[in-house]
This record gives C-alpha cells, structure tokens and sequence, in this order.
C-alpha cells in the first residue's frame, strides 16, 4: 500500500491507464476475432469486411501505446495474408 502522496497517485494513474489499456485490447482482440471466425467459415466477403474494420482498430491500440508498433503491424500483415489466402481460393 502507497503510504507517500506521490506514490497514491502514481497508483491511481496506473489503475486507470491500466483500464485503458484492457479496453483497447479488448477491442482489438475482438476484431481479430470476427476476422479469424469468418475465415474459419470461408466466407471471403465477410473476412474481407472484419479485416477492413479491424486494420484501424489495432493501428489505433499501436498508437495509444497499448501494444508495440511492430505487434500491429504484425498482426495486420497476418491477418491480410489470411484473407488474401482465402479470396484466392474462392
């Protein structure tokens, strides 16, 4: 327990930065997921839809510093391989 002044409020701005961060993860993994589910069903429209809306979500968690740079770029360049993958095959 924070026992200086300084120190209670590094931990209050750590819990809410700490929010911030799950909540743009959670968002993130959440449109990886709806990109993931529709290649798994093959539906080429559909993934290339979720991979659309899910590029600018992940750039966005990059930008905020919730996750490293080259994770998003990263996960981006999987997730387009993945859809480019299944549009090839339909």
């Amino acid at each position: 327990m924070a026992n200086h002044k300084s120190a209670e409020k590094r931990n209050r701005q750590a819990q809410v930065r700490r929010m911030r961060n799950r909540i743009n993860k959670t968002k993130m993994k959440n449109a990886i997921r709806k990109v993931n589910e529709a290649v798994e069903a093959g539906s080429a429209e559909e993934a290339k839809a979720a991979l659309v809306d899910a590029i600018p979500v992940i750039a966005k968690t990059a930008s905020k510093g919730t996750i490293h740079k080259r994770n998003s770029s990263r996960k981006i360049s999987r997730l387009t391989r993945r859809v480019n993958k299944i549009e090839a095959n339909a």
